[in-house]
């Protein structure tokens, strides 16, 4: 439905796009506050994926290469590959990388459950039996406390994220025709269910694996496990391969956000408020240097130490909190109006940011100043912007017939 609302609605290109063009109106306060929204997460968002590659090459080369100078790589290599190609090139890559990660996500825990049924692991890993004995309860405590109960609608929230997360929506916008994306559905969705499912497996194989020196390579597990099992002649290289994959999947989740945050603002700040007669030429050169300025934000975020999955969580919360009610409501609530939409993205992000703040916050052994929850500030962000949403719509003007009328001609096309 959104592709083909899209479509109708003045053939939109990106997520600010499509929100305004479905309400047929030419105010740009809404681009404006998409395009804020745009800026802090992929900052942060790609911040992430330049911190773990920085990591990496700082790993992979037993300290050759500092950490903050394989950040400064990645993101050279990252912002050329994305200027030089566009979104063609981003989506190819990405198709590629995707193959690897794959590859690397089915092969690796395989291998390592063979290696430990056969007891061909080093003497210097502890059984994982040693560590926390709730590791396989659903209650992470023990018990049905609080504790537990926040893991658990935690986990449930990170699912959330997705409904608002504009490098993955837009992909589905540019699909060619109906017949595509009956294949893309299916294709996306076994995809994400077999990548999930498999890093979990690789989680708990790894915890198995590497026993309590796990815990001093949190956010390396592939890579310790990987350079443990190929690390001998010929082996080696397969380890290589699959090492890259990780790499990958960090160039390839930055180069979409670079790319989405430039066309946003190129497409939605500049072309309708800056330079309205702007040209093609002139759009794609505002678009890169977006890019660079974007990537150069990102590294100096990275550099501040916040932690790869720190940065992860507070990015994906920004997007999903901000923009998943408000797509949904878009696509299926025929009386959502313009109003509505724009005060709950602002809900949405303030409410987010607030909670990590406030009730969420833990950093270098400081916690949050009033109380730390442990509940995913997504969850709080998403249901705030749902309501306030839904509030404003039905207390303020109800949607022209236009808009009316744009919305019954997408429920009544049939792909």
């Amino acid at each position: 439905r959104l592709r083909t609302y899209a479509i109708k609605a003045n053939d939109s290109i990106t997520i600010p796009q499509f929100l305004t063009n479905r309400f047929c109106t030419s105010n740009a306060t809404l681009r404006i506050i998409c395009a804020i929204v745009f800026v802090i997460a992929y900052c942060i968002y790609t911040a992430s994926s330049i911190s773990a590659c920085g990591e990496l090459f700082n790993t992979l080369t037993d300290g050759a290469v500092s950490t903050v100078t394989g950040m400064i790589i990645a993101t050279v290599i990252i912002v050329l590959y994305t200027m030089l190609g566009g979104f063609k090139a981003v989506c190819w890559t990405d198709f590629i990388q995707g193959l690897l990660m794959l590859a690397a996500v089915l092969i690796l825990p395989i291998i390592a459950l063979f290696m430990l049924k056969s007891g061909n692991t080093a003497s210097t890993f502890l059984p994982w039996t040693q560590s926390n004995e709730n590791y396989f309860n659903l209650l992470s405590s023990g018990k049905l406390d609080w504790a537990s109960i926040s893991d658990i609608l935690t986990g449930f929230g990170w699912g959330l994220g997705y409904f608002g997360m504009p490098h993955i929506l837009v992909r589905y916008m540019s699909i060619k025709d109906s017949k595509a994306m009956k294949k893309s559905q299916i294709i996306g969705s076994v995809w994400t269910f077999i990548i999930l499912t498999m890093a979990s497996v690789l989680g708990i194989v790894a915890h198995e694996f590497l026993g309590s020196s796990m815990a001093d390579t949190k956010n390396q597990i592939f890579v310790s496990l990987a350079r443990n099992i190929f690390s001998y002649g010929a082996l080696a290289f397969i380890g290589g391969i699959l090492i890259s994959a990780i790499i990958a999947a960090s160039m390839s989740t930055a180069d979409s956000q670079l790319l989405a945050s430039s066309s946003a603002f190129a497409s939605d700040v500049y072309k309708t408020t800056i330079r309205k007669k702007a040209s093609n030429k002139e759009m794609m050169n505002v678009s890169r240097i977006v890019v660079v300025i974007i990537a150069i934000i990102a590294l100096f975020i990275a550099l501040s130490g916040s932690g790869i999955m720190a940065l992860v969580s507070s990015a994906w919360s920004i997007f999903g909190a901000s923009f998943g009610p408000v797509i949904l409501l878009a696509l299926y609530w025929r009386k959502f109006n313009y109003k509505g939409c724009a005060v709950g993205i602002v809900t949405g992000i303030t409410v987010s940011i607030l909670w990590m703040v406030l009730f969420n916050f833990e950093y270098y052994g400081y916690t949050s100043v009033i109380y730390y929850t442990n509940l995913y500030e997504i969850i709080p962000g998403f249901i705030s912007n749902l309501l306030v949403s839904i509030s404003v719509s039905k207390f303020t003007k109800e949607p022209n017939k236009e808009v009316i009328d744009l919305f019954d001609e997408v429920v009544a096309t049939k792909d």
